[in-house]
């Protein structure tokens, strides 16, 4: 099989990570160029993920993340794994039974509209959360993913930021299974992201969660933030391919990919 392939999806505000990893992969912007070789789409495998990995197996290549993998994300299947270490979470079909008062999260199984923090995503009762629920639903985006409520979890907060959104001690970590390829300040839009501290305690439970993850999925990303008491919390598991780089370091990223599909190709040759 060829070396490993980035298929990149270009826009204006990634340009700088795009030739980055141009200086690690080989990087192209079509499909029709992958060739028997393992595919690392960025920014690239959606809306059309199954059509895309159908046209590549059909060039022999295989894809990072199989589509069954990336619906384990998708789909927060992997909060019956992980539900110990991430906030508390009900489903439209069992918020129900739900006997917290509030205050709630309310997102999409993958995405949110954090931007409009007070209106379409923090509740501070369960009827305000139907409430948002009801209009995250004229959001075609976030409609078609299914509406989640979640506990909401008080966080070491730096900044309030447009539409009260806080700016907290939250963390990206990018993993390749069991490897921690690159971590970075999660907020790279406050106005001071130096702010952010990263703690062990962090690191050992990032650890911990990606030993369970890397059993679903190959390529991913953890979020995890620091609670007010200093304990920390699971926020979300996304997508390595889709997730947006936050203060992660490109080269680290990319460089620590290039190595461990590297190794990872001379283990299975020499069986």
């Amino acid at each position: 099989m060829n070396e490993p392939i980035i298929l990149f999806r270009k826009s204006t505000d990634v340009e700088d990570e795009l030739a980055i990893a141009r200086e690690y992969f080989d990087v192209t912007e079509h499909r029709t160029n992958c060739k028997d070789q393992l595919v690392i789409p960025r920014y690239s495998a959606l809306p059309f993920y199954r059509e895309l990995e159908t046209d590549l197996k059909n060039m022999g290549c295989t894809m990072i993340n199989s589509y069954s993998q990336h619906r384990w994300i998708a789909d927060f299947e992997y909060y019956e794994v992980l539900k110990e270490f991430t906030p508390e979470t009900w489903t439209e079909q069992d918020f129900y039974r739900c006997e917290y008062p509030g205050p709630f999260v309310v997102k999409g199984r993958t995405n949110s509209r954090k931007w409009e923090w007070n209106r379409l995503m923090f509740a501070p009762t369960k009827k305000e959360a139907i409430q948002t629920a009801i209009r995250l639903h004229d959001d075609d985006f976030i409609s078609q993913q299914g509406v989640l409520y979640r506990k909401y979890v008080p966080l070491k907060t730096f900044e309030i930021g447009l539409n009260g959104l806080p700016f907290t001690n939250e963390w990206r970590f990018f993993w390749y299974r069991d490897k921690l390829l690159s971590y970075g300040y999660y907020w790279s839009t406050a106005d001071d992201p130096l702010l952010g501290k990263l703690t062990v305690n962090a690191m050992e439970l990032a650890k911990k969660i990606a030993s369970i993850a890397k059993e679903y999925v190959n390529f991913f990303v953890l979020d995890l933030a620091e609670t007010v008491d200093g304990d920390w919390v699971l926020i979300e598991v996304n997508d390595g391919q889709m997730s947006g780089l936050s203060e992660n370091d490109p080269h680290s990223l990319y460089n620590n990919l290039r190595i461990c599909l590297k190794e990872e190709n001379e283990i299975l040759s020499n069986t």
